[in-house]
């Protein structure tokens, strides 16, 4: 999980101008509570047990962000009558874009260098966006949200936040300015806070209700979209606004708020963690102790929490913090290809600390002296103008790079096709036709993979490419056919002949969508009606399932296995093939192939069995232990360097067990591990075909060129039945 919080790391200046409160003047309080975000956010990267939810300190900058700008730019409309526009831009320009520019050109630079050419490709596109302050978008539209564990993460990422910081400062003036003008017009006291606490009221109930359904509906948009986190600026705004009547609490009362404030803040750091669907209800917690701890300081309070927020230390990691939360990300990140290893916990925390000396000297070579530099602060339209050419310079830099790191191509001779035909069946006596067919096939296959594990640069006619691989995705992963995580049911997803008498039924979870390719021309020749019934991470088998990615029950996936078993045993297909993960630890309540898998395989077999179809199970693939196309646009030259062995890719015992308890069961299983290694290695490329898109599913292309293994196995189980 990769979390920034840019606002209230940049207020500083705004902070010391602040006079929301009868005390006035500058908020140490507030200087020491943003060193205790970003510590959380720190800290939380680097995995240091106790902070498993320290990303939430992105959330107290959002209230620290709203309840500064708001004071700034209520005072001003009370007193002007307006708000300069101009003049708050320039001023976010001064003190935002040096800094962010030079960490941002600094990681384009290193990712270019040390990440895999695949990687840093993508990596430059998020650099380009996160100058532009779009990042935040790009994250949503890729669904990079935290349930999902399959995207590399980019050292650009954390820049999420700072788009949703510039958004806000964008649109926010426009609103308290917009707000002031209709007070003067309609005559209802633009001096005082009512007009602008009720805009900021309806603009953050309306913001927290849409945060609530999109979290559950498009969690990546909820967590990454100004319109799902403006209630969190709005938090801090209204405290702003009403900061007169705070100011007059009982010195006890605040000091009690402060304190319970923050527990509620160390709550949410230790208590949450990345499976929290969030921001949702749960991102209550910390605003609401930020709240408090910010009410707590606007009156004067002896035992306050705001004394021990002012220490020295604490104001002097406040100060830093933009600058280390810049740096932090890109150098955990960065640090291990440069070493050859990961970091642990305490290479994690030397990464920090390397970061921490970047950010002062970032503070004082550059944030400071741009800051204050008397031609931009005298001067409104040079600090924009100065802002528009960092952000030019930095996609200028990010741009080049991306032409010269090119997208990767095959370095070594083309290989040739690997095309698998039906043989004709043997009459040998004593020999099933069906099994010497598979056998032949299968035995094809093998020379192919034999051959391709001695080859070691990738080949130059290499399909897909390892550009496109990424997005090589069978149709039915796009189409609504493979269900989400939060999704039920299952709508009919034919392809075929739908008249036919025969339908074959492929079940399960992503595993099983991935040979869909395979089996859709076998269909179409066979005249078969193909039904594709499948659900991330859940596989058929009645085991009891949490979901890591969801953070509780996997209740969704019960229900779909439900609904599914109903479904066949009423539509009563002539064949079903099961296919899943063999990928599932013990964060899922269970793991692959320990004996309540091998159990549940075999009730499973022959409840579909009962139903009077007959059943293939489809062995696991070998795990390559690596996202393939990135690996290998690192070693063009040597693809052998990312290719796993056997032992490490498949688990010969597991397989054993599975298929006595799908025999056992009434089934076939087919173990296809010859399909993919040798004795003694799993290639990752065979023939011309890249075998995997990602790090666990195949490519569209290897699927169907195994179509006719698929096909002869098919045709064997009904055969059998």
């Amino acid at each position: 999980m990769t979390v920034v919080a840019s606002g209230g790391l940049t207020n500083l200046q705004d902070n010391r101008a602040l006079n929301a409160t009868p005390r006035g003047g500058f908020r140490p309080d507030i200087e020491g509570l943003r060193a205790v975000a970003v510590l959380a956010v720190v800290l939380f990267h680097a995995n240091m047990p106790g902070v498993r939810g320290g990303f939430v300190g992105v959330d107290v900058f959002f209230v620290i962000s709203g309840f500064l700008v708001t004071g700034i730019l209520f005072r001003e409309a009370a007193a002007d009558g307006a708000v300069g526009l101009v003049r708050f831009y320039g001023a976010r320009v001064r003190r935002l874009l040096p800094a962010a520019g030079v960490v941002l050109i600094a990681t384009a630079i290193g990712a270019a260098v040390l990440l895999p050419p695949l990687q840093a490709r993508q990596v430059l596109g998020d650099g380009i966006a996160g100058a532009l302050y779009a990042g935040n978008y790009r994250l949503a539209l890729r669904g990079n949200d935290y349930l999902a564990g399959d995207t590399l993460p980019s050292p650009f990422q954390h820049f999420w936040s700072l788009g949703v910081e510039e958004q806000f400062y964008l649109l926010w003036p426009v609103l308290i300015a917009a707000t002031a003008w209709f007070a003067r017009r309609r005559r209802i006291g633009s001096t005082g806070p009512f007009p602008y606490m009720v805009v900021l009221a309806v603009v953050a109930a309306l913001s927290f209700a849409i945060s609530l359904i999109l979290t559950r509906t498009l969690p990546s948009w909820a967590f990454f979209s100004l319109p799902t986190r403006a209630w969190e600026l709005g938090a801090g705004g209204m405290i702003a606004l009403s900061a007169g009547v705070w100011s007059r609490l009982p010195k006890s009362v605040a000091a009690l708020a402060g304190w319970i404030g923050l527990v509620l803040i160390v709550a949410a750091y230790s208590q949450l963690n990345e499976t929290t669907p969030y921001p949702g209800t749960a991102a209550v917690l910390p605003v609401l102790g930020t709240a408090l701890v910010i009410v707590s300081g606007c009156a004067d309070t002896r035992f306050g929490v705001g004394r021990g927020l002012a220490l020295r230390g604490m104001r002097a990691i406040g100060r830093v913090s933009y600058s280390w939360y810049l740096w932090h990300w890109p150098v955990l990140l960065l640090a291990p290809r440069v070493l050859g290893h990961q970091l642990g916990l305490g290479g994690s925390m030397g990464a920090l600390m390397m970061a921490g000396g970047l950010a002062m000297l970032t503070l004082w070579l550059v944030e400071n002296p741009a800051r204050f530099a008397a031609p931009l602060r005298s001067s409104a339209a040079r600090s924009l103008a100065c802002g528009g050419a960092i952000t030019a310079v930095v996609s200028c830099v990010a741009l080049t790079l991306l032409v010269l790191v090119p997208a990767p191509v095959g370095r070594g001779a083309a290989a040739p096709a690997l095309t698998l035909a039906t043989p004709a069946a043997s009459a040998t006596p004593g020999v099933d036709p069906r099994d010497a067919v598979v056998r032949q096939l299968i035995a094809e296959t093998q020379d192919a993979v034999a051959a391709s594990a001695e080859i070691q640069a990738v080949p130059s006619n290499l399909t897909p490419s390892l550009a496109d691989a990424p997005g090589d995705k069978a149709g039915v992963f796009t189409d609504g056919c493979v269900r989400s995580w939060r999704d039920v049911g299952q709508a009919e997803c034919a392809s075929g002949d739908p008249d036919s008498a025969t339908t074959v039924a492929l079940v399960g979870d992503s595993h099983a969508a991935m040979w869909h390719p395979a089996f859709e021309p076998i269909a179409a020749a066979r005249h078969w009606r193909l039904e594709t019934m499948a659900k991330v991470t859940c596989p058929l088998l009645d085991l009891p399932i949490t979901s890591p990615y969801l953070g509780r029950e996997y209740t969704e996936c019960e229900q779909w296995r439900g609904q599914i078993l109903t479904r066949l045993q009423a539509e009563r297909p002539r064949l079903v093939v099961l296919s899943m993960s063999r990928r599932y630890g013990a964060d899922f309540g269970f793991v692959s192939y320990d004996q309540a898998w091998v159990d549940s395989l075999n009730r499973l077999v022959g409840r579909l069995r009962a139903t009077g179809a007959a059943v293939l199970v489809l062995g696991s693939v070998p795990d390559p232990r690596t996202t393939v196309p990135a690996c290998l646009s690192e070693h063009l030259d040597n693809a052998g360097a990312c290719t796993p062995t056997r032992p490490v890719a498949v688990d010969d015992a597991g397989i054993a067990a599975e298929q006595a308890a799908a025999t056992a069961g009434g089934g076939r299983y087919a173990d296809l591990t010859s399909l993919f290694c040798t004795a003694a290695r799993c290639p990752l490329v065979i023939g011309d075909n890249l075998v995997y898109r990602d790090d666990n599913h195949l490519t569209v292309g290897y699927a169907r060129t195994l179509g006719p293994v698929i096909a002869a196995l098919a045709d064997r189980a009904l055969a059998e039945d």
